[in-house]
């Protein structure tokens, strides 16, 4: 009876004592979670090859063109300008005989280059040619260099402004504007100006700094002008039938006559600008008076 318990108590304790051998073999469990934060978000699933990043494309850097100077070089913001505003015409009243000879230029052209005209004629004035009633700006141009005609601002009398061409404006001495019956298409002659002191020579060789005696040879005979301004500058009212009252082409000629510096104020002053006078008049020829502008007009 004893023995049979024994027996059992040792068939329960060899149970227990299997099981928990069994129970030790077992690996562990972790019992923690896996965090999704420890996860790489580029980590590439296993047997799966890794994606490459997306590379971002740099913009191309503006390339210069070695051959150009840097103040030639184009960006493309530069290739969109503003179109010129609009050119107001000129009244084409009266020219003051008291005109000022500067101009007051409105955009300076860049530096002139040669001065002697691509047609080989050195500064004269004809009626006929790229001065002639039928001219425009671009005809000026091809023979003087588009360099050297400048559309800008000129007196325009009685105390205005007018716009004409203007040929070598930085050069006083080839100086000469030219007005035109058509501004805005800057065609059709209408007035060719010498003054200040300019050397063109006009139609009949005439040219600043002529005296009365050397007007009246160039006329064929004696002329009248008015007396002087109050600026002492007397004006032609009529060649009298000469040589110069009609050149060859059909424009006329007009000229201002500015009394010399060293006549007396009251000399000047007895030949008023509201009376007629001959060039051949002794005290007109007294103050020495000598041309100071001369007017090719058609």
């Amino acid at each position: 009876m004893y023995r049979r318990l024994i027996e059992a108590a040792l068939l329960i304790g060899l149970s227990v004592a299997t099981a928990q051998t069994l129970s030790a073999q077992q690996p562990p469990q972790s019992s923690a979670q896996p965090s999704i934060m420890n996860d790489e978000v580029d980590t590439p699933a296993s047997g799966q090859p890794a994606k490459p990043k997306r590379r971002q494309t740099a913009a191309p850097a503006f390339e210069h063109d070695p051959d150009l100077d840097a103040s030639d070089q184009l960006a493309p913001s530069q290739m969109i300008q503003p179109m010129p505003g609009a050119v107001d015409e000129p009244s084409h009243g009266s020219r003051s005989r008291a005109a000022s000879r500067g101009a007051e230029d409105v955009g300076e052209p860049r530096a002139a280059g040669r001065i002697t005209p691509r047609t080989g004629t050195p500064f004269v004035v004809t009626c006929g040619g790229v001065f002639g009633r039928d001219s425009n700006q671009i005809k000026l141009a091809k023979a003087f260099q588009s360099r050297n005609v400048t559309f800008t601002q000129v007196d325009g009398g009685t105390g205005g402004k007018t716009m004409a061409s203007v040929l070598f404006a930085r050069d006083p001495k080839h100086r000469l504007e030219v007005w035109w019956s058509r501004p805005s298409s800057r065609s059709d002659t209408h007035l060719i100006v010498i003054n200040g002191t300019s050397e063109w020579t006009a139609p009949g060789e005439l040219h600043l700094g002529l005296t009365l005696a050397e007007l009246e040879q160039l006329n064929g005979k004696p002329f009248k002008l008015s007396g002087f301004d109050k600026n002492s500058v007397a004006t032609l009212s009529n060649w009298n039938g000469g040589t110069l009252a009609a050149p060859a082409g059909g424009c006329k000629i007009g000229i201002s006559l500015r009394a010399a510096s060293t006549a007396s104020a009251s000399a000047i002053g007895g030949l008023p600008a509201d009376r007629e006078y001959t060039s051949a008049d002794a005290a007109l020829r007294a103050v020495n008076p000598t041309v100071s502008e001369i007017l090719v007009a058609y």
